[in-house]
């Protein structure tokens, strides 16, 4: 039986239209492989480009760290324990666009551990689609923590 990691979702700090997770595959203290369906209707078709929509590359990187950053980040906080007021914030990103993605596709993104240290997570994402394609690759990094109210 598949174990499940609806206890990370939940605790994702976004909702739609802007939630880019759809399912967490695997995921261990070294790293996270989750996937999201690009759906036609989302908004950011309408104008990017006009006739020939694609997925932009922040939309891509952000669907890169929603799932190797924050839902990691969470795993290796929580470690299955209920957490309230999850905060982050992304520090740094360097990306490299190879393929586009087309409204409809469904993207695999995998992130390995680089360290997580002092509430800063760093990691190595890359994203395929549906045929395995490399689509973007790169690091990203972020603060990652509980916020006191």
């Amino acid at each position: 039986m598949k174990e499940s990691y609806d206890w990370i979702l939940k605790q994702l700090p976004y909702s739609e239209p802007f939630l880019f997770v759809e399912e967490i595959l695997n995921i261990s203290d070294k790293g996270i492989e989750g996937s999201y369906r690009f759906s036609p209707d989302l908004d950011i078709y309408k104008g990017h480009f006009k006739n020939k929509p694609v997925t932009p590359g922040v939309i891509l990187t952000e669907c890169c760290a929603q799932i190797g950053l924050v839902c990691l980040g969470i795993y290796l906080l929580g470690k299955k324990s209920e957490l309230e007021n999850v905060a982050i914030g992304m520090s740094s990103s360097q990306m490299d666009f190879l393929i586009p993605v087309y409204p409809g596709e469904q993207v695999r993104v995998i992130s390995e551990l680089v360290y997580f240290r002092f509430q800063k997570l760093k990691c190595e994402v890359k994203m395929y689609n549906e045929n395995d394609k490399l689509v973007c690759k790169g690091v990203l990094a972020g603060m990652i923590g509980v916020a006191n109210e």
